[in-house]
């Protein structure tokens, strides 16, 4: 399916699809679309290549996954997913909130830098409507409630063994399961973990296989793809993961107490 946020191509070719950064995404970033406009839009496009011949992501296909969903059960997403999910586990912190802009107390703001007319702007951009991206990641969330939901799933508590096993096996060619990757630390270990952001607002999830030791973070300064910190953003995620599942590098006193940058 093709990804109605924009496709980018193994030629260095694109596709766009809905705004999702810069300026416009800024301007814009109250309005509503319903699931419905975001397939449709997708299914204007060319398929990127015929059903089971290759991997590729697409936020598509988690709102098709939603739209399923309450085709089936007569319910709305939410509310599936408070009844099978956060009610079971406890997560008092967790609300699919739709179209509503607003965030429950207390949170952090979230900020978001781009690039308008030759010069770099960063915004305030914690209230938004989240119904462009719909449950691709349309979430809000606590550290604590990751922290309980990663350990339930890996550990067994939400699929049943032969689905958790397909969810944790990667596809060859990324590396990436059914909605998480299995990455090797560098003391020989697996972490399960699937990190994501948009809009000034993002996470970080990993995992023992076995869910008994987890790390979850919250981060709210995202940047525009062009003037993106990624280089810098993978040393201090690889620094986390070595020091929480490694047991970290040896280091002085004085580096100790330095806060990770």
């Amino acid at each position: 399916m093709f990804n109605f946020t924009g496709e980018y191509y193994n030629d260095g070719t694109t596709a766009p699809g809905i705004a999702w950064s810069g300026q416009e995404w800024v301007d814009n970033r109250f309005k509503t679309y319903q699931a419905e406009e975001l397939v449709r839009l997708a299914l204007s496009k060319p398929a990127r290549f015929e059903p089971g011949t290759d991997w590729s992501y697409s936020n598509t296909n988690y709102v098709l996954a939603k739209l399923l969903i309450e085709k089936v059960t007569g319910r709305s997403f939410a509310e599936e997913i408070q009844r099978l999910i956060l009610g079971p586990l406890g997560m008092p912190g967790t609300v699919a909130p739709g179209t509503n802009p607003e965030i429950p107390e207390p949170h952090a703001h979230a900020y978001y830098r781009y690039e308008d007319a030759g010069q770099q702007k960063t915004v305030d951009v914690t209230r938004q409507n989240p119904s462009w991206i719909s449950n691709g990641g349309d979430m809000i969330s606590t550290t604590e409630d990751l922290h309980t939901f990663l350990s339930a799933l890996v550990g067994g508590k939400l699929l049943p063994a032969p689905l958790l096993a397909e969810m944790c096996t990667p596809h060859p060619k990324v590396g990436y399961g059914l909605g998480v990757f299995v990455q090797d630390t560098s003391c020989g270990g697996t972490v399960i973990t699937h990190n994501g952001g948009h809009g000034g607002h993002a996470a970080l999830m990993y995992s023992t296989p076995d869910g008994s030791k987890t790390l979850t973070a919250a981060l709210n300064y995202v940047d525009d793809a062009e003037l993106s910190l990624s280089a810098v953003f993978q040393q201090a995620t690889q620094r986390l993961v070595k020091e929480v599942f490694c047991g970290g590098p040896a280091r002085s006193a004085d580096e100790a107490a330095e806060p990770a940058q």
